[in-house]
């Protein structure tokens, strides 16, 4: 049985589909002359809408009629600094306006951190014992 609807909003999902893939999210890495390598990292979004009518009713004509929509917006967050065994996320975005926000900005700098005073002190504690 043909059903162009279907048909109509299967091909739109397949076309948003194909553009949008992971490497829409995580752009190609970018190596320094030093060694350091650049991942951008975006933030991807996207609508999709579809309607239409393919059954002959009291006041529609014979026939099929439909249309469909999408949307995709592609949004640079930062970039993925990769340099010297280690990586961190560097935000290109607008600071924070609340202080959750900027807690939550903070959070892997400050696990960085900790991480490493952790660090410090357990290869301390080893060497005293």
């Amino acid at each position: 049985m043909n059903e162009p609807l279907s048909e109509l909003m299967g091909t739109a999902m397949d076309k948003i589909h194909g553009m949008i893939s992971s490497n829409t999210c995580i752009g190609d890495p970018i190596v320094m002359a030093d060694g350091t390598t650049l991942v951008p990292v975006s933030r991807v979004s996207y609508g999709f809408a579809s309607g239409g009518n393919d059954k002959a009713g009291n006041n529609a004509k014979t026939g099929v009629w439909g249309g469909g929509g999408a949307a995709e917006k592609v949004e640079p967050v930062g970039f993925l600094l990769i340099r010297d065994g280690g990586a961190r996320m560097v935000s290109i975005q607008a600071p924070a306006f609340t202080t959750a926000d900027r807690l939550l900005d903070l959070l892997p700098e400050l696990m960085e951190k900790l991480e490493g005073y952790l660090d410090k002190y357990l290869l301390k504690r080893k060497r005293a014992n």
